[in-house]
């Protein structure tokens, strides 16, 4: 029997005291040896431990929570290929601007550098992706090093992200000298907010109420400027697209809503506010041959999301909600120039084109092959959940489906990095985190493929969750453009594999669907019944959105075909065709 005691003084007991005092109700990790004083200190805490099938699930389990509860999500991964395995979600989490803080352990100072187990530079790894990446060595160091990775983590001074930790395991045995433990480590930190300059405040009151057909478009840091947001849109009666990042920050009713007019509307503004948006891929990046001559606002309170890609006629370095609250006071009663006609029109548009989707899903028609359309999912489940539902989507082929059919008010996705196989992960963090909601993940197999076995840890955790897995038995896009481009099919297919029958090896409840008139039962049963899984044999046939605009061919200067030959001509300096 070991005699590594952990004492209540140890540096793992200090770790799990801040995290309990930083109000952290759960971590998401996978064992190991090197972080076991961590994982026996967090229980006696009373902290729950979500022990996942692989690390780099556990990181996704993290982000999900972050993105859904504010404040930072706790992913706790063992040493060597404990940390290599975590590393495709802590880039995720890096390219998103998630808050994540990611603990491991290392061997012993003693055995260091002398080919221990798992004896790696962790730091090495992840530096490029993290916000903070440290090795502690001395507890007594400990708690000033969690204070500023969790600092650095939500944003205070810097872009938010992920950061990482690692300890020595005698390190983590190792006692926090009493004097040492001070409670303002210990105490959660407000977030501090930055006002705008009053300046740049009236030069954007000047941009906004000069403007005659102003786009709004918001991001990741618009979150918490919910109000202000759709004070500003009423006002200025602007129009208004989100490209996932803020789902259900603005209603989809509200009038300025025209997401169906995204590709119209980017080419007819006068003027782009982006409020905490980054310009990139999903946003042509910004370019004049998209968005023509418009001028920009730049709102947001860091770098990233403030002058990537284009600088704005006026850039507002804020807290996004401050900064909106401010403009719309120094407008006071202005009236705006905004051509209101010119927005009532795209909404109704938009308006027009939402419900031809609706009823088109509705009847969607087979495939060749006898197989339901996806569009029959995708309505199926539309029909079927909660208005506050929270919807995970994932997938390459079938993210494209669900991303335009599914209204959501809380929507995950895998984000700017194409981060494929998040879903169930996602899924499982947000039913643990919001137990009293609707959680479903729809799906792709491709997708669902990757991280599959986490289907055993929503059932060992009983986490609410609803897996919808689209199977065509293939990579779609990639699939087509093979087809298409080279002519030959080369490595892309998949079978149709029974998933229902995975999910009932691990006790959920699980159905295989085959017929379109089947689903509505089905996706009651399940949602009476979670944990559970549905498999939904759909047609490889189905050409989504993203198949036919070029994405899989990867252009050259745009990430879509139309907008690459736009930008190709306005580079040689040629006028729209």
């Amino acid at each position: 029997m070991s005699t590594m005691a952990i004492s209540e003084q140890s540096s793992a007991a200090v770790i799990a005291r801040f995290l309990r005092q930083r109000g952290v109700k759960r971590v998401y990790a996978l064992c190991g040896g090197h972080i076991m004083p961590i994982w026996m200190r967090l229980d006696a805490e009373g902290i729950q431990i979500v022990d996942v099938r692989d690390e780099r699930a556990a990181v996704y389990m993290a982000h999900a929570e972050a993105q859904l509860n504010g404040g930072f999500g706790v992913a706790l991964v063992t040493a060597g290929p404990g940390v290599t395995n975590a590393m495709t979600g802590i880039a995720n989490a890096h390219v998103a601007r998630v808050p994540v803080l990611v603990l491991s352990g290392l061997p012993p100072q003693a055995q260091e550098n002398r080919g221990a187990l798992q004896d790696v530079v962790h730091i090495d790894f992840v530096r490029p992706i993290t916000r903070y990446a440290r090795t502690v060595r001395q507890p007594e160091l400990v708690l000033q090093e969690l204070d500023e990775a969790v600092a650095r983590a939500v944003g205070q001074g810097g872009e938010p992200g992920p950061v990482y930790l690692d300890f020595p395991v005698d390190t983590l045995r190792g006692e926090v000298p009493q004097a040492i433990q001070m409670p303002e480590h210990f105490a959660p930190k407000p977030m501090p907010k930055q006002a705008p300059d009053a300046g740049a405040v009236q030069a954007a009151v000047e941009l906004l109420w000069s403007a005659k057909r102003p786009l709004v478009i918001s991001g990741r840091g618009a979150q918490g400027a919910g109000p202000a947001l759709c004070e500003l849109l009423s006002r200025l009666q602007a129009a208004y697209l989100d490209t996932g990042e803020s789902r259900g920050l603005v209603p989809e009713d509200h009038p300025s809503v025209v997401a169906a007019m995204r590709g119209s509307v980017m080419g007819q503004a006068d003027l782009v506010i982006t409020v905490g948006r980054r310009l990139d891929f999903q946003l042509a990046y910004g370019s004049p041959a998209v968005f023509g001559d418009a001028k920009f606002l730049r709102i947001a309170d860091c770098a990233a999301e403030l002058r990537d890609n284009r600088r704005g006629s006026v850039e507002v370095m804020a807290t996004p909600a401050l900064a909106l609250d401010a403009i719309l006071k120094a407008a006071g009663d202005r009236v705006p120039a905004t051509d209101v006609e010119w927005t009532r029109a795209l909404r109704a548009k938009h308006c027009e084109r939402a419900e031809k989707l609706v009823q088109s899903m509705r009847n969607a028609p087979a495939g060749s092959d006898g197989l339901m359309h996806p569009n029959r999912l995708v309505s199926a489940l539309r029909d079927a959940l909660p208005e506050d539902a929270v919807v995970v989507a994932d997938g390459g082929d079938f993210l494209s489906f669900a991303r335009v059919g599914l209204p959501a008010t809380t929507y995950l996705d895998p984000g700017s990095l194409g981060c494929i196989g998040v879903g169930t992960p996602f899924g499982v963090a947000a039913s643990l985190a919001c137990p009293d909601r609707t959680v479903v993940v729809a799906t792709g197999d491709g997708a669902f493929g990757f991280n599959a076995m986490e289907l055993d840890t929503a059932a060992r955790h009983k986490a609410p969750v609803l897996v919808v897995v689209a199977n065509n038995g293939s990579w779609a896009i990639e699939v087509r453009d093979q087809q298409e481009t080279h002519g030959k099919v080369v490595g892309t297919r998949l079978q149709f594999a029974d998933h229902a029958a995975m999910a009932r090896a691990f006790g959920m409840h699980a159905e295989r669907v085959e017929k379109a008139e089947d689903l509505p039962a089905a996706i009651q049963r399940a949602l009476a019944n979670r944990p559970a899984l549905l498999d939904v044999l759909v047609t490889p046939d189905a050409a989504s959105s993203d198949a036919k605009s070029g994405l899989a061919w990867v252009p050259d200067l745009q990430p879509l075909a139309a907008w690459n030959d736009a930008e190709r001509r306005w580079r040689d300096g040629k006028a729209a065709e």
